[in-house]
């Protein structure tokens, strides 16, 4: 019988003894129970840890279960937020743990007050609200949620002063909205003036990578960029305004950080190294302060404007300490890459994988199979290019990785909205996600590393069938398993 972990291991930052005022729930991906998860390690919820940080500053009692990191079942999800009985539970919502979610909060306690955040509950709030498994939902709060998760913490009964926080009128059971003049400042936080974030909240950061402590850093919020399949594309987002935090402001935190034992980082957001203003001023501020002579750092990267980036500054990004960029590639095919509005060309992603492998920075890229109308001869064109990026970094310390994705369609996103246009899909099918299994039981070591974003709504959405992909897709996860430990 496997071992059961105490509250105090899976419920981070909180103090158990006194009244817990949230605990907020990363939901698992798939139900665990069903089968265990494989892969090591997932990534932190950064956004999750803010929003607890700022309110723990504000004196309340937070805690954090990330289900996700923990590998944990519906069952003993709810068994432990029950258990720890807070005030407040806060789901953070995302299109593929809607379902799980749901079924998690229809078997809490009743004297449990839900409070829902994230990318799905922005995109279809009125379904959300409007779902009898979410039917003590006390506010779905839109947007940035530091300063309005405090407010609603105090006094729940505020939200009709609060901008963007929703809730189902008990009387005539339609939603809702709350707001009036003078609160739009919570819906755009000064980024420089919150707290750094309280790793105690996190799961499994900082961690060890490569010998050294490791950390993920959030550098700017928004993104100017309109890729279709995206949940951050501008036009999906168009009150969000895009703030990066001042140089000082993430140099202080490393510093911070470097006090811990940490000396590398990864920048996840989407700015770090996309938009050439915020590259220079970085840099300048990264050279004052010597930061390569001491960390490494990993950041999300834009090709386009990696692509007009001088052989100076590309130096400079490595002398500052620059181990690894991660860029979304996509697809091989040009016409793909327009429909989906990268901005870039193929030959343009082999020349910047390029010069960054020439000083020593790796590379990895994220690709799609599968996108809406793509062809059987488009996913070759994506294998091509795979292969001929794994060929310029062969035999070379900075080996391209690959990380290959079945493409799936999210709410509020540029392509959710074509795809509903043509009359042939339901909202019900384009989200009905599920876990697909292509780790042979758990035994297949090439899978392990990406166990947990093996999902899929099962609707061709390609012109190549589903089966396609998915061969294409395990074959090149498979080589690049194989080239990884060759190396």
């Amino acid at each position: 019988m496997p071992m059961v972990a105490p509250l105090s291991d899976l419920v981070a930052g909180a103090n158990l003894d006194r009244t817990l005022d949230i605990l907020f729930v990363n939901a698992p991906l798939r139900d665990y129970d069903e089968r265990p998860r494989v892969n090591d390690f997932t990534l932190p919820v950064l956004g999750m840890a803010y929003i607890a940080t700022y309110a723990a500053e504000r004196g309340f009692n937070v805690g954090v279960l990330d289900a996700e990191a923990q590998g944990l079942g519906i069952t003993r999800t709810v068994e432990v937020i029950n258990q720890v009985a807070p005030r407040w539970v806060g789901f953070n919502l995302l299109a593929p743990t809607y379902k799980i979610t749901a079924h998690i909060a229809e078997r809490l306690d009743p004297g449990i007050m839900i409070m829902l955040g994230g990318h799905q509950a922005k995109a279809m709030p009125v379904e959300i609200l409007t779902d009898p498994r979410m039917s003590r939902c006390a506010a779905l709060v839109i947007g940035e949620g530091e300063t309005r998760v405090a407010k609603l913490l105090d006094d729940h009964l505020n939200r009709a002063e609060l901008p963007e926080v929703m809730w189902l009128d008990p009387i005539m059971r339609t939603p809702v909205k709350g707001g009036r003049p003078g609160t739009s400042h919570h819906l755009q936080p000064d980024i420089d003036a919150l707290p750094f974030v309280d790793r105690t909240y996190l799961a499994q950061d900082p961690h060890h990578d490569a010998g050294r402590l490791e950390a993920n850093m959030v550098g700017a919020r928004g993104c100017p960029y309109d890729c279709s399949f995206c949940g951050a594309a501008v036009s999906a987002n168009p009150d969000v305004k895009i703030r990066t935090r001042s140089p000082h402001n993430i140099l202080d935190e490393m510093a911070e950080l470097r006090d811990t034992g940490v000396t590398a980082f990864r920048f996840v957001d989407d700015l770090f190294l996309g938009a050439p203003r915020v590259i220079k001023t970085m840099m300048a501020a990264f050279t004052t302060d010597r930061v390569g002579q001491w960390a490494r750092w990993d950041a999300t990267g834009r090709i386009n404007v990696l692509d007009r980036t001088s052989d100076d500054m590309l130096d400079t990004l490595a002398d500052n300490g620059l181990r690894e960029v991660a860029l979304g590639i996509e697809s091989g095919s040009e016409r793909m890459l327009g429909q989906i509005d990268k901005r870039i060309t193929p030959d343009m992603t082999v020349s910047v994988v390029r010069r960054l492998s020439e000083r020593g920075i790796r590379v990895k890229g994220y690709f799609i199979l599968g996108l809406p109308t793509e062809t059987r001869e488009e996913i070759d064109s994506t294998v091509r290019l795979v292969h001929r990026l794994w060929d310029i970094t062969e035999g070379t310390p900075q080996q391209f990785r690959a990380s290959v994705f079945e493409y799936r369609p999210y709410p509020g996103t540029p392509d959710w909205v074509r795809l509903m246009a043509t009359g042939k899909y339901t909202a019900e099918q384009l989200l009905n996600y599920s876990a697909v299994d292509l780790t042979a039981d758990g035994v297949d070591e090439s899978m392990r590393e990406r166990d947990e974003f093996n999902f899929s709504v099962n609707v061709q959405l390609s012109e190549a069938p589903i089966d396609y992909v998915r061969a294409q897709l395990v074959a090149l996860s498979r080589a690049q398993h194989e080239r990884k430990s060759a190396a």
